[in-house]
């Protein structure tokens, strides 16, 4: 079992920044693809990046491209983070952290582990 726990997440004007922390307990979350999703209100669940165990393959959806960064903490290998910068009110979410013993995907429904969510508000 790995249990993943956010923060980082609040209420920010519209071109503020924020980062996200996913910590990771459990078993070794290092052999495990790293997610984050969001899900606003009325819509389904949604990719927003993700990046592979090796950390090799990254991927970003187009509506966050070049504002939002998914790394990991090499130092601690059990924390994964999401830089969120120039945000918009469209990014407002409950952003959740995910994982899975297996290829990035954007199937939600594919992922093996999730965390609880934390919300960001984004006002213009």
């Amino acid at each position: 079992q790995v249990q993943l726990v956010e923060s980082g997440g609040g209420s920010v004007q519209a071109g503020d920044s924020l980062r996200l922390s996913c910590a990771a307990s459990g078993r070794t979350f290092i052999r495990y693809a790293k997610a984050w999703f969001r899900q606003a209100p009325g819509k389904e669940r949604e990719l927003v990046a993700a990046m592979s165990w090796g950390g090799g393959d990254i991927y970003y959806a187009d509506s966050v491209k070049d504002r939002f960064t998914i790394s990991r903490d090499n130092a601690n290998t059990n924390t994964v983070y999401l830089q969120m910068n120039s945000l918009k009110p469209d990014d407002t979410a409950v952003y959740y952290c995910a994982a899975r013993s297996g290829p990035i995907t954007s199937r939600a429904e594919l992922m093996d582990y999730w965390g609880k969510g934390t919300l960001v508000t984004v006002s213009s």
